[in-house]
């Protein structure tokens, strides 16, 4: 049997996810906020349009903003469309913010966009993360890592055939 139409579409609750922070940062702490869009910004997400891959969140003010995620037009917005790239306000408690911003200070870290996602097909929420800048050979090392399990699961899967 083969795929019907409507299993082809993607679905509003997929996340959009930054496959690249994993592998150039070592993540420690997630948060889950909301962020300030505007009608036709969740259109395009709904879409499942955007890019998180160079992502940023900078503190000003007591308020956490999200730089560089790009949000295309949406196709049929018309004259209220939005600015493919621009600063959006993330929603996140005092607490939180006080935390992230002394480990910002005090340790060095960066706060980086690692999933954005809809929570109960309404709300959209990025997962933010603190996160460390890996080094040239950290990298390596995952490459490494992820080559030598590649080949175990070959061996395995053709030792399974014989």
């Amino acid at each position: 049997m083969g795929k019907t139409s409507k299993d082809d579409k993607p679905r509003a609750t997929d996340p959009l996810i930054n496959k690249k922070a994993r592998f150039n940062f070592e993540l420690f702490d997630t948060f889950e906020a909301g962020i300030v869009l505007t009608g036709s910004e969740v259109k395009s997400l709904r879409e499942k349009k955007g890019n998180l891959t160079d992502c940023f969140a900078k503190i000003r003010n007591g308020e956490v903003f999200l730089e560089n995620f790009q949000i295309p037009p949406y196709k049929d917005g018309g004259y209220a469309n939005h600015p493919e790239i621009r600063s959006r306000k993330l929603l996140l408690k005092a607490k939180e913010i006080i935390k992230i911003d002394r480990a910002m200070k005090e340790k060095g870290l960066v706060l980086i966009g690692t999933r954005c996602y809809f929570k109960n097909n309404r709300l959209v929420k990025i997962e933010v993360a603190l996160a460390k800048p890996k080094k040239l050979f950290d990298k390596r090392d995952d490459i490494q890592k992820k080559e030598a399990k590649i080949e175990i699961e070959r061996a395995v899967k053709e030792r399974l055939r014989r």
